[in-house]
C-alpha cells in the first residue's frame, strides 16, 4: 500500500538514480562554496542579488494583495475578471500593501531589537549550562514569546484576509477604516469570532495535510525530474571535456532552472489548493456579511448587480 500509494515506487527509484548517476567528482557542497567565494568576490553581483531579493519579496507582496481582491471580486460577481477587477480594486490594493510593507517593517526591526537585547541574556544563559534553570527558564521564555507573536501575527493576517478585505472590497474603504469597522465587532462579539478563528484554523491545516498528502507523489516526481535533468548536464559537461566553474552565465543558468522548479511547484500548489482557498475565502465573507450592510447587499444582488 505504501508503494502504491508513493507511485508503485518508480518516483524514488528514478530519485535514487538520478543521484548515482552523478560523477564521483561532483560535490553539491563544493558548489556552494564556489559559488559562495564568487559572489563575495564582486561586489557588484552581490549588491545585484541583494536588490533583487528586494524586489522580488515587494513583488510577491504586491501581488499577494492584488490577487486577494481579484478573489473578492470573483466570489462577489461569481466571475473571474482580473483586469476588471484589478481597476476596480487598484487603490484599495495600495492601501493593503503599504500597510503590510510597514508590518513587514516593524516584525523585522522588532525581531532585530528583540535579538540585541536578549543577545546577552542568551549568551549568559548557554553558558550556564544545560543543568542551569535559569538556562530553562530563559529557553522556555524566549519559545513562549516567540508562539505567541507568531500566533498573534497569523490571527491578524488572517483577520485581514478574511474579514477587512471584504469590508474594503464592499464599502470602498481604506485598510485602517476597515478595520475600525472591524474591531467594533469583534469587541461587541468576542466568541463568535473566536469561534471562527477556531473553525477556519482548523480547516485550513487538515486542507493542507490533505493536499500535501495528494501531492507527495507528484512533487516527489519532480524534484527527481529536475535532479536527473542536473545529473544529465552535469555528465554532459563531462563527456564534452569541459570543467564545471562559477561565473556570470552558470549562475544565472542555475538561477533560472531554480526558477523555474519553484514556479512550477507553486503553480502546481496554487491549483490544486484552489478550491480550499475559495471555500476559505467565501466562508468569511458569509461570516462577516451580515454585520455590514454593503457587504449583504452585494451578495443578495448577485451578478446581476454587477451589470
Amino acid at each position: 500500500m505504501i508503494c502504491l500509494f508513493l507511485g508503485g515506487g518508480t518516483p524514488s527509484a528514478v530519485f535514487n538514480w538520478s543521484l548515482s548517476f552523478l560523477p564521483g567528482d561532483f560535490s553539491l557542497g563544493g558548489w556552494k562554496e564556489r559559488a559562495r567565494g564568487y559572489i563575495g568576490a564582486h561586489v557588484w553581483l552581490s549588491i545585484l542579488l541583494i536588490c533583487l531579493g528586494v524586489v522580488l519579496i515587494l513583488g510577491i507582496l504586491f501581488l499577494r494583495v492584488a490577487f486577494r481582491f481579484v478573489l473578492v471580486d470573483a466570489i462577489f460577481t461569481r466571475d473571474v475578471h482580473v483586469r476588471r477587477a484589478w481597476r476596480k480594486t487598484r487603490h484599495l490594493s495600495r492601501s493593503y500593501w503599504r500597510w503590510l510593507l510597514l508590518a513587514l517593517a516593524v516584525v523585522t526591526l522588532g525581531i532585530v531589537g528583540g535579538a540585541l537585547a536578549t543577545y546577552p541574556y542568551l549568551r549568559s544563559a548557554a553558558a550556564a549550562g544545560i543543568h542551569s534553570a535559569v538556562f530553562w527558564v530563559t529557553l522556555i521564555t524566549v519559545l513562549a514569546v516567540d508562539i505567541f507573536l507568531g500566533l498573534g501575527l497569523a490571527i491578524l493576517i488572517v483577520l485581514t484576509d478574511d474579514l477587512a478585505v471584504p469590508i474594503m472590497y464592499a464599502e470602498g474603504r481604506t485598510l485602517d477604516a476597515a478595520w475600525g469597522q472591524l474591531w467594533k465587532h469583534l469587541r461587541a462579539e468576542p466568541a463568535s469570532f473566536g469561534i471562527y478563528l477556531l473553525l477556519r484554523f482548523a480547516v485550513a491545516i487538515l486542507a493542507s495535510v490533505a493536499i500535501l498528502l495528494c501531492l507527495f507523489p507528484v512533487l516527489l516526481g519532480l524534484f527527481s525530474g529536475a535532479i536527473i535533468m542536473s545529473a544529465l548536464v552535469v555528465v554532459a559537461t563531462h563527456l564534452f571535456g569541459i570543467v564545471w566553474s562559477w561565473n556570470a552565465f552558470t549562475i544565472s543558468f542555475v538561477a533560472a532552472g531554480l526558477a523555474v522548479l519553484l514556479t512550477s511547484v507553486l503553480t502546481l500548489l496554487s491549483v490544486v489548493g484552489m478550491p480550499i482557498q475559495v471555500f476559505i475565502q467565501d466562508f468569511g465573507i458569509r461570516f462577516i456579511a451580515p454585520r455590514v450592510p454593503a457587504m449583504e447587499s452585494l451578495l443578495q444582488a448577485g451578478p446581476a448587480g454587477w451589470e
